[in-house]
């Protein structure tokens, strides 16, 4: 299934090793962590590559970084069956700083959602609040606002959602 997320870049799962590679694809993007911190860290990554929502399991958890060679291009975070059995969730999308800017973000992501559409009728996520790279992104591949916003200890989240079928 992995594999075929994309037909433009390698995908697999990424793990432990890879995390040097993460922390560099994160520190690439200072406005993300602008808005959600704190700032990127060897155990961050670790915690978003082991973190899951109650009642989910491993099997549930992906996160995938999709390469160009030896280029962490992209990383991904989704947790399939979440939070319902129609619905597929996106904890995290980041591209690399390096690859920003030339459609490859909404490429990928057109890729992945079409293959998401084969088993699941919506993907959900939530973007931080005030993020206005984050909100345009999203909502120009279709999303629209879910919800009330949820409060965080640091930051608000804006729960969004796409029809898939």
């Amino acid at each position: 299934m992995i594999e075929k997320l994309s037909q433009s870049y390698s995908c697999r799962r990424l793990m432990e090793a890879d995390i040097p590679n993460v922390l560099a694809l994160y520190k690439s993007n200072p406005l993300y962590f602008h808005y959600c911190p704190p700032n990127p860290s060897l155990e961050s990554v670790r915690e978003d590559m082991q973190q899951l929502p109650e009642g989910k399991s491993r099997a549930d958890k992906f996160f995938l970084g999709f390469w160009n060679k030896q280029d962490l291009v992209a990383v991904m975070d989704f947790v399939l069956a979440y939070p319902d059995e129609q619905t597929v969730f996106i904890g995290l999308f980041m591209i690399n700083q390096a690859y920003q800017g030339k459609g490859i973000g909404s490429q990928l992501m057109t890729e992945v959602l079409d293959h998401f559409s084969k088993n699941f009728q919506k993907a959900r996520l939530a973007y931080v609040k005030g993020n206005p790279q984050s909100q345009g992104f999203w909502e120009k591949l279709g999303f629209t606002a879910a919800g009330a916003e949820v409060k965080q200890e640091q930051y608000t989240v804006v729960p969004m959602e796409k029809w898939l079928n």
